[in-house]
């Protein structure tokens, strides 16, 4: 079965979070900032006097900011990537550093939970992320929850785990940065992060590793108890290096502005480094996070930026690319990687990449005029010839244009990308833009101009693909996507099948069940109340079944058959 990231529980409602977290603020200001200086004293600074972390060989901390080793000021701009769960989605890097990140969280498990990764797979993916040009986050994500899911694992293990990588880790301090451990604490007695969180660091640094290490708040990474934000400092001293940057994991406590900034703001004020390891903007049952204003403030503060994640979530709702392609950025993804204050607006690779040379400032050539080479009514894939750079082209970003502007509508590594979401019976002008490693975008290529088929499918204006996750001895998970292949948002609306082996749905997300005998109803969730014109909507569900497991032969949406691929 899928690895849930949704699972994680956020058990207040959103509202009783925001009054909890303004009063937080209030009793927690005074423990953050202290008399005592951070690293150095305002007045040492003025002296010229080194940081704590400023003779640190690689990525370090200076005067609360992440350095790299030349000191140069280091803003990440990435996203999370579940590599511990497909470890064979390998070309996943290289499409996430196409898109314009200059960092990547990668999801790694100590085999408590999951698999372990391994010293050759841990150095395999060091040396994909440097191959990419990416600053490589490494995560453990088995300590999940501790406290409250009796599933998860210790930060004590994890960090045995690190330091059974030493070897691995021992010279990439340029590169890697080590997260212990992934929403180490779950609701349950918060107060009780703060002591193994210290004993981790400390037994760490203990071992050797010189590395910048990356601590997670409690309360599934949210610290809504404000845990992290009130003892951040003894934290921080806790480290005899300074290089220990704090992780504030952002979703729906994070529902308002002030939560947001003042959280972000006193770790900045006391000059103690952050940065948002995780975040998402979908809403969801317990809230609809602000991530234009995390994004905002992120760029205003200069503080690093980490979405939730680049695809494979059992709830997609959070899929930055669906189904691992980075030509079909779900609106969450375009959001992050073409929004304002998103990655391509913002990001600036490392400097540890230039390799002491000049500054790329050559621009790839134009690519050729793209060609419709499949059109149906919501749909058209383009295809082009490939620009030329002096150094390689990484990608491509199709833009729709008209009356003087241009949006990005797709991107891709190779030179075909497939645009969806189009309104039956239109007339649309795209182009291309190349982009290489550096950023430096092409001139835009000649235009051409598709209209799109007049719509409508036999059987109504939708189609269902439904498939079979994984099986089990008595049970299994699946998933079923409902497109709406028609020109008009449909909303609300009722999902129709049938099993013919007595299988029954045990747990469903993206919508509810009922069930009677073989017969399913679906209602949709509040995300997925609305499929718009084009859009597809896809409910995952586990279930019980027998030894045969037949797949439903008729899909009904609101009563209209639909098309089964």
């Amino acid at each position: 079965m899928r690895p849930a990231r949704r699972d994680t529980p956020r058990t207040l409602p959103a509202r009783l979070l925001t009054g909890l977290a303004a009063l937080i603020g209030l009793v927690v200001v005074g423990a953050l900032c202290p008399g005592a200086a951070l690293a150095q004293s305002p007045a040492a600074r003025s002296a010229g006097v080194p940081s704590a972390g400023a003779q640190a060989a690689g990525l370090h901390i200076g005067d609360g900011r992440l350095l790299e080793g030349n000191g140069n000021d280091f803003v990440m701009r990435g996203v999370n990537h579940a590599h511990t769960w497909y470890p064979g989605e390998t070309q996943s890097l290289a499409d996430v550093k196409a898109l314009g990140a200059n960092s990547v969280r990668v999801v790694l498990s100590d085999g408590h939970r999951w698999n372990e990764n391994g010293p050759a797979d841990v150095a395999a993916v060091i040396e994909q992320c440097k191959a990419n040009r990416l600053i490589c986050v490494l995560e453990v994500h088995d300590t999940t929850g501790y406290a409250e899911d009796a599933a998860a694992g210790t930060l004590d293990h994890a960090a045995d785990y690190w330091i059974g990588l030493k070897d691995v880790l021992a010279g990439q301090e340029d590169y890697v940065i080590v997260n212990i451990g992934n929403e180490p604490w779950g609701n349950t007695d918060p107060a009780g992060w703060t002591e193994p969180t210290v004993a981790a660091v400390k037994k760490l640094r203990a071992a050797g590793l010189q590395h910048t290490i990356m601590v997670d708040a409690p309360n599934w990474g949210q610290d809504w108890q404000g845990v992290m934000r009130a003892n951040a400092r003894s934290v921080y001293d806790a480290d005899p290096t300074g290089n220990l940057i704090f992780s504030i994991h952002m979703y729906s406590v994070f529902d308002t502005a002030q939560e947001i900034t003042d959280y972000l703001n006193a770790f900045v004020d006391a000059e103690l480094p952050i940065l948002i390891g995780e975040f998402g903007g979908p809403a969801d049952q317990y809230g609809d996070p602000d991530e234009d204003t995390m994004m905002a403030t992120a760029e205003q503060l200069r503080l690093g930026y980490l979405a939730w994640s680049w695809s494979g979530n059992t709830d997609p709702v959070l899929d930055l690319a669906l189904d691992f392609d980075p030509s079909r950025l779900s609106g969450w993804g375009e959001r992050i990687f073409h929004g304002v204050n998103g990655i391509a607006q913002t990001s600036e690779e490392a400097t540890v990449y230039g390799d002491g040379a000049p500054d790329d400032t050559e621009a790839p050539t134009a690519p050729g005029a793209p060609s419709a080479t499949a059109v149906t009514d919501t749909s058209v894939t383009l295809g082009w010839a490939a620009a030329t750079d002096d150094t390689a082209v990484s990608g491509y970003d199709v833009v729709l244009v008209g009356d003087g502007t241009s949006s990005t509508v797709a991107s891709s590594t190779t030179t075909t990308a497939t645009v969806t979401g189009l309104t039956a019976a239109t007339t649309y002008t795209f182009a291309v833009h190349a982009r290489d490693a550096a950023g430096n975008r092409s001139a835009r290529s000649a235009t051409v101009e598709v209209t799109t088929d007049g719509g409508g499918t036999p059987g109504g204006a939708c189609s269902v693909g439904y498939r079979v996750v994984g099986e089990w001895p008595g049970g299994f998970q699946g998933e079923i996507a409902v497109r709406n292949t028609g020109s008009a948002a449909i909303g609300p609306w009722t999902l129709a099948f049938a099993f013919a082996d007595g299988q029954t749905v045990t747990n469903m997300w993206g919508g509810t069940a009922t069930q009677d005998a073989g017969a399913v109803n679906v209602a949709p969730a509040s995300y997925t109340a609305t499929i718009p014109a084009g859009g597809t909507v896809t409910l995952g569900f586990t279930a019980r079944k027998g030894d045969t497991n037949t797949a439903p032969a008729a899909f009904r949406l609101n009563g209209a058959a639909c098309a089964t691929p």
